[in-house]
């Protein structure tokens, strides 16, 4: 029988709120003179995404109330809905950046791919919940499950959105781990994967440039953003130079307040500050991994896996990045960075993990 409580995790609830507010201040910093310069309000992205920022908790609020366990029901038709509008996305579009990644339905535009991600992992936890393999087969368990998730992974990278299609596959490959599936299965599938990466990773002239580019061959555009945001870093050095006295905001860093809003965080905030927002991811890990553990069933403890593995990675990533370990990708600082896709979707998923916090079975968790 599930154990039901009243109150959700209030530690992870305090996190994920501190972060979207921080957010606030550290776009508003960001992206000022942008701001200004495009549209003539140096507070206009701040409005904007403070708007979103409401959205997010109004749908993290709504989620956390709803049983999760209806994603039995809906994690099929959600998963074929987000197929859907990748494959619409395709042909109808907006066009960024040499990139269609843009939907706009209604006045609302939105990233299918962020929606896309969710609705895989969580049906994936769905399938494996209700199925239980004993035994992973090719037939039955593994070739369904990878076969779903090369075909998200797939039409992402399409868009193309090389970096977001890599990412979202190996969250599907650890998923499948953390629900039982082979290793060696595994290692066979991410090697075919890995090798189908590096051949479409060749295929486009501008992708060779950002690789030649992170090994110090060849100036890009990418390798000026990762000079400036280190020049930041730099600045920053331990306490910052306080909120508000960024240089780099100042039109020399490119997504400022987007992909290398942490560069502003430690320019600002200094290493004190970059510490403290890992600080507030690490607390989001360690809750959602005290979740899973405690979770009724199998299906709450994928959930809450797939939420932490996004959440864990996509900062990981964004900030290995910001400090030139790995090379410049599009992938956005969870909860942090300028937008609404990423926001929103977040956002709701933390909602089912607060969801699954109100059915575990271990007092702790809520402490």
């Amino acid at each position: 029988m599930r154990s039901f409580h009243r109150s959700s995790d209030r530690v992870l609830l305090a996190a994920t709120v501190g972060l979207l507010l921080a957010g606030i201040a550290f776009v508003y910093s960001a992206s000022a003179e942008f701001s200004a310069l495009r549209v003539g309000a140096p507070d206009r992205f701040a409005i904007n995404h403070s708007i979103r920022v409401a959205l997010s908790l109004l749908v993290l609020l709504v989620v956390s109330r709803i049983d999760y366990h209806v994603l039995i029901q809906l994690s099929r038709p959600l998963l074929v809905l987000s197929v859907v509008l990748l494959l619409f996305v395709l042909v109808q579009g907006t066009q960024l950046k040499g990139a269609v990644r843009w939907l706009d339905i209604a006045g609302i535009s939105f990233q299918p791919s962020e929606f896309a991600k969710f609705a895989l992992l969580f049906h994936l936890a769905a399938r494996i919940a209700q199925r239980e393999y004993a035994e992973w087969d090719w037939k039955h368990g593994l070739l369904p499950s990878v076969g779903w998730i090369a075909l998200v992974a797939g039409l992402i990278a399409l868009q193309p959105n090389l970096s977001t299609a890599a990412v979202v596959f190996s969250l599907g490959m650890m998923l499948l781990f953390i629900g039982g599936a082979r290793l060696h299965h595994l290692t066979f599938i991410a090697s075919a994967g890995l090798v189908g990466l590096v051949i479409y990773a060749l295929g486009a002239e501008y992708r060779i440039e950002r690789l030649e580019s992170y090994f110090g061959q060849s100036p890009t555009a990418e390798s000026y953003q990762l000079q400036q945001a280190l020049v930041g870093f730099a600045q920053g050095g331990i306490a910052g130079v306080g909120p508000g006295q960024s240089r780099q905001r100042d039109l020399f860093l490119p997504e400022s307040y987007g992909d290398f809003i942490v560069a502003i965080v430690g320019e600002e905030y200094g290493f004190m500050g970059v510490v403290g927002l890992i600080m507030l991811y690490g607390i989001i890990v360690v809750r959602g991994v005290l979740i899973a553990r405690n979770a009724p069933d199998v299906l709450g403890y994928l959930c809450a896996w797939a939420v932490v593995l996004v959440i864990g990675w996509y900062a990981l990533i964004n900030i290995a990045v910001s400090c030139g370990v790995l090379p410049t990708t599009g992938i956005p600082l969870p909860l942090v960075s300028y937008g609404g896709s990423s926001i929103v979707f977040t956002a709701a998923a933390l909602g089912v993990l607060l969801n699954i916090s109100r059915h575990t079975t271990a007092e702790e968790v809520h402490a």
